[in-house]
């Protein structure tokens, strides 16, 4: 079991000013994994004091300098692979394949993205005057619980890639990684102050790291209302914010759809990670005429699911991350039943075979009403909701009709058509015709799913201030 009672600030590992803990579980079986000293406020501001003072001097290595260290990040956290992923499926309860791809991914980000710092056009010349990109300077960096290392990684890698020192807080129901990536960093040599990582709850770590005056930015991810708070704390010192937050994301099928796949890939959205993502399609939106034939295919796909141990070679679907999750989501299909959806498959209580863990039934409703509470709200989990439509323009504005914007997906044979129905969307990814996910490209939303992007060039720009030099010819 993981004992882990200090924080990681200037480059050492230090005692916490507080004493209070917090036992986190296995997720599949709900025994501990690890005990963990929280921070407080105090120790957020010697955290940020550091990285403060580490700062400039961090900048003014070269860009190549940044990526030598960066590179040996990966290294580090590659050389921890089998335990990185080990601890993903405990402490979040991702089936054992998609935690070797996510954490893959989320190890070569450091390296990828200081070779892209490399390639940056750290000054772009106009007409009359000089562009210069410059590091924001110190970046508070808050993370969930659902993707750690990768969510943690496409915040830190990025921002040390462009010159700026990190405080990372990540979310305290899944911790423990933040600790891994901390010794990654550690191994890899980084100056003191560069990388802080201070564990403790959002009340008051958290909000500590966002009303920091030394702090220029604050890159979150995590749910609406939060980033709500998040801003408006953060407006006290007017410094920059970058919000991943909630989604409520649709697939539309239009009449000439492959209805087949369509259905498999929402499904397979809302199974991937059990649920736990933003960006997961969790409203298929199918032509009326067609909704008995989607009901039959969803119903197969949910005949196809084994729920059980993450770690278990042949399960689909693992648990909820926390007891607290998983009395959300089985509140959210109580909540489907008692407005009169109708239940396709699963329901409430623990899956058949189950008797213990933060286990939901995967399910599927159908609703005819956009408005209803499961199609309007990010639950979160394996559920799935479908709604007909009568025709293109009905389709579109059922898909739009949501506070959210992060993703979305359109099926169609008729690729034209596709698209036009796509650029409709108010959303800021969608997918035609199958997933996919390109690292160079930026993704993140509209509306309440926030502002900002990740990944790709526009995702490392985030992280940069533009000065203007401009002079007389």
């Amino acid at each position: 079991m993981y004992q882990r009672d200090q924080l990681y600030i200037d480059g050492k590992w230090t005692t916490p000013t507080g004493t209070d803990t917090l036992t986190i579980k296995n997720s599949a079986t709900q025994e501990p994994i690890g005990v963990v000293t929280l921070g407080t406020s105090v120790d957020v501001e010697r955290a940020v004091e550091s990285a403060a003072n580490a700062q400039p001097a961090w900048a003014a290595l070269s860009p190549d300098e940044r990526a030598g260290y960066l590179s040996a990040v990966s290294e580090q956290l590659s050389a921890r692979m089998t335990e990185l992923v080990d601890l993903f499926c405990q402490e979040v309860g991702i089936i054992r394949p998609q935690a070797e791809a996510f954490q893959g991914l989320a190890a070569s980000l450091y390296s990828s993205y200081g070779e892209r710092a490399k390639r940056f056009e750290w000054t772009q010349q106009l007409d009359n005057s000089t562009l210069a990109f410059e590091p924001i300077g110190v970046v508070g960096a808050i993370t969930p619980w659902n993707f750690p290392l990768l969510l943690m990684s496409i915040k830190v890698a990025p921002a040390l890639a462009a010159g700026n020192t990190v405080v990372l807080k990540p979310a305290e129901i899944a911790p423990l990684t933040g600790y891994l990536l901390a010794e990654a960093i550690d191994a890899a040599g980084l100056p003191p102050g560069v990388f802080n990582l201070v564990i403790g709850t959002g009340a008051e770590a958290g909000e500590a790291l966002v009303t920091d005056p030394l702090v220029d930015m604050i890159s979150f991810v995590g749910s609406t209302a939060v980033g709500k708070r998040i801003s408006a704390l953060a407006s006290e010192t007017v410094k920059r914010v970058s919000l991943e937050l909630g989604g409520k994301s649709a697939l539309v099928a239009l009449e000439d759809a492959d209805l087949e796949a369509a259905i498999r890939a929402g499904m397979d959205s809302v199974t991937t990670a059990n649920g736990q993502g933003c960006a997961c399609l969790t409203r298929v939106i199918v032509p009326r005429g067609q909704l008995e034939a989607a009901v039959g295919l969803a119903e197969k796909y949910l005949a196809g699911i084994k729920v059980g141990d993450p770690q278990e070679a042949g399960t689909t679907v693992g648990p909820m991350a926390s007891e607290a999750h998983r009395k959300r989501v089985e509140g959210y299909i109580e909540t489907g039943i008692s407005e009169g959806a109708r239940v396709v498959g699963g329901g409430p209580g623990l899956p058949d075979g189950i008797d213990a863990g933060n286990f939901v039934r995967p399910t599927v409703f159908v609703v005819d009403d956009s408005k209803a509470t499961i199609a309007q709200e990010e639950i979160f989990g394996p559920v799935q909701v479908i709604i007909p439509h009568d025709g293109e323009a009905d389709a579109i504005r059922i898909a739009n009709d949501s506070v959210y914007g992060l993703a979305g997906a359109v099926y169609g044979a008729d690729v034209v058509r596709a698209e036009r129905v796509a650029r409709a969307l108010r959303t800021g990814k969608v997918d035609i015709n199958g997933i996919t996910f390109d690292p160079d490209a930026p993704f993140g939303g509209y509306r309440q799913s926030g502002n900002g992007k990740m990944y790709g060039d526009k995702g490392f720009e985030e992280f940069l201030e533009i000065k203007t030099l401009s002079k007389l010819s």
